[in-house]
């Protein structure tokens, strides 16, 4: 039986992208901050215990879905820092820390958003550093922290970027999939971005266009085949542009 975790599980698309996959063979580890699988994404110390506690127990994990996510209300430095924060460097100590509870060959999905588009970047300059296939982890990093300098000092905008913090921790969180598509390429691990759409959740709210099943769906649609593309963004199982 293969094994899948998927973060923010407690609730939401979490949740149900966790009964979609246990309904396709999945043995599925839900992790939350007060599930059976205790994470908080923000927080380096519980994802270096969720990943001690699955070396300990001898998991090989052969799908990670970062799943976890939030928005918040408002624009400013605080906003900007918890949004990213949770939203980009989340996933990436989540995927950095269960990478060697991973076999060669497994894959790592993140949930995006088609907010995330890259043309939400108002600067053409920015828009090809974020895009360059060459654009190094460390950049990345250098430059989602650069949002959070410049919100911070007012110069964002000045700067070409959007004034979401949402916007840009998904931008941030496609180009992170590029990149790892890339760097594990010699390990066959597939890393790929999926977009739920407008779903009624917590977050999406009660007057969205989907249902969580049907965000869900499009989650499992690239998260459950055992092969497949990798470096990619897909919605509902096609391919979309970033």
């Amino acid at each position: 039986m293969r094994t899948a975790l998927v973060t923010g599980a407690s609730r939401g698309l979490g949740l149900e992208t966790s009964n979609q996959l246990e309904k396709r063979g999945y043995r599925v580890l839900r992790a939350s901050r007060r599930g059976d699988w205790v994470l908080d994404v923000t927080d380096d110390a519980s994802v270096a215990e969720l990943a001690r506690r699955l070396r300990a127990e001898a998991v090989s994990l052969d799908l990670l879905v970062n799943n976890a996510g939030i928005s918040m209300k408002g624009f400013d430095e605080r906003v900007a820092r918890g949004t990213l924060d949770t939203n980009f460097f989340g996933p990436l100590r989540v995927t950095d820390a269960l990478l060697p509870t991973m076999p060669d060959g497994a894959h790592v999905v993140m949930v995006s958003s088609g907010m995330g588009a890259i043309d939400v970047i108002p600067s053409r300059d920015l828009r090809e550093r974020i895009m360059d296939p060459a654009l190094s982890r460390d950049a990345l990093v250098a430059l989602m922290r650069s949002f959070v300098d410049d919100v911070a000092k007012g110069t964002h905008a000045k700067r070409g970027w959007p004034s979401s913090a949402y916007s840009v921790s998904k931008v941030g969180l496609n180009a992170l999939v590029r990149v790892l598509a890339r760097d594990l390429l010699p390990r066959h691990v597939r890393v790929n971005a999926v977009c739920p759409g407008w779903v009624k959740t917590d977050m999406g709210g009660r007057h969205a266009e989907r249902e969580v099943s049907e965000g869900a769906a499009s989650i499992v649609a690239i998260a459950a085949p055992e092969t497949g593309p990798t470096g990619g963004f897909f919605r509902d199982g096609r391919a979309i542009p970033w």
